[in-house]
């Protein structure tokens, strides 16, 4: 009697085999780089937009509100200037929002009020200038509000005289 011996005619060929490999390992690696490639751009943020309304009071002080505001913002990378229109004889003031005697603070010459306190400069939130200590009633000082990280003037507004 013979001995017969049976064979799988039917497995995967090794060239197919090596052929699918080399496919998914494409694929694979394209969709790690399309992940990736969205972590590895720098996405440019805009520079925030803002809108103020200016008060003078009949005390001598300046409110000037924040009415909108499309992103809250740091406090720490915002920088107030306050600025006479002659810069011979009257010096500039200027500072960071969250100074120690800017940021929350009631009695000092500038002061910056977080509505919310929630530590970001949001709509709503307001700057009191003591404009009578300072000597800027007469109309002519003008608020700027920087913001650092983008180099931006987010704030540029005019003082009016006190009645």
């Amino acid at each position: 009697m013979r001995a017969t011996s049976c064979r799988d005619e039917e497995a995967v060929s090794p060239v197919i085999a090596t052929v699918l490999l080399l496919a998914i390992t494409v694929m694979l690696s394209s969709m790690v780089f399309v992940l990736m490639q969205g972590a590895l751009t720098t996405v440019e943020k805009n520079a925030p937009q803002a809108t103020v309304s200016v008060r003078a009071l009949d005390n001598g002080f300046h409110v000037i509100r924040i009415t909108s505001l499309d992103q809250s913002i740091d406090p720490a990378r915002l920088q107030f200037d306050l600025l006479p229109s002659n810069l011979t004889s009257d010096s500039p003031i200027r500072g960071q929002v969250n100074d120690a005697d800017v940021y929350g603070v009631v009695g000092s010459d500038i002061s910056f009020h977080d509505r919310d306190a929630g530590y970001s400069v949001t709509q709503g939130d307001y700057f009191v200038i003591d404009s009578q200590s300072i000597g800027s009633t007469d109309g002519s000082w003008t608020f700027r509000l920087i913001e650092e990280s983008v180099g931006s003037v987010l704030i540029d507004v005019r003082l009016p005289a006190m009645a």
